[in-house]
C-alpha cells in the first residue's frame, strides 16, 4: 500500500476503498471534507461527528486522525467505543509527523492537496486517497495549491493499476 495514490470526488468511495485496504489508521483533513474552508462552528461541529459515523462502518479501524493545518477546532471531538479519535489543529502537514508516530499500519491519509495531505501519506508510508470533490467557487489558495499538486503526483506515487 506504500505510495498508493487514488482519486475520489465522494466520500462513499473513500469509505468502501478504505474498507477494501482494511486500513487501521485514517488521517482525515478537514477543508473541504469534513467542512468547507472559513465555515461557521456549526458546520465543522457536524462535520466531524458526520465522519465519525462513517468510519465507524471500517471493521478494522483503530485510530481516526483529524488533521488541519488551520486553527479551527470543534467544540467536541465526539468519542468512539471501537475506535480512538484524535484532532489536531495547526498540524503542519506535511513537515511535522511527530503526532503520527506509532499510528497503527495499514492506514490511508484523505485530503484535498498533494503538497501537504499527500506528502504525509508519503511520508508515514500510508495509502493517500485524494478526495477530490466537484465543487464551484474553491479559494484561490486551495485551487492554486490543487494544480501545484497534479504536477507531483506522478512523480510521488504509484497507481492501484502499476
Amino acid at each position: 500500500m506504500k505510495g498508493l495514490y487514488e482519486r475520489h470526488t465522494e466520500l462513499d468511495d473513500v469509505m468502501d476503498r478504505a474498507r477494501q485496504l482494511s486500513v487501521r489508521t485514517m488521517i482525515v483533513d478537514i477543508e473541504p471534507l469534513v467542512s468547507w474552508w472559513h465555515n461557521t462552528q456549526e458546520s465543522l461541529d457536524w462535520g466531524v461527528a458526520m465522519v465519525v459515523g462513517k468510519v465507524a462502518t471500517l471493521p478494522e479501524l483503530r485510530v481516526l486522525v483529524f488533521s488541519t493545518n488551520s486553527g479551527r477546532r470543534p467544540s467536541v471531538v465526539p468519542p468512539s467505543r471501537e475506535f480512538e479519535v484524535r484532532y489536531l489543529a495547526s498540524a503542519g502537514k506535511p513537515l511535522r509527523t511527530a503526532p503520527y508516530r506509532g499510528l497503527p499500519q495499514p492506514g490511508a491519509v484523505v485530503g484535498d492537496q498533494v503538497p501537504t495531505d499527500g506528502l504525509l501519506a508519503r511520508k508515514l508510508g500510508f495509502a493517500f486517497l485524494h478526495y477530490q470533490p466537484r465543487l464551484a467557487d474553491i479559494p484561490l489558495g486551495p485551487r492554486l495549491m490543487h494544480r501545484l499538486g497534479r504536477l507531483a503526483v506522478p512523480l510521488l506515487f504509484r497507481r492501484p493499476d502499476q
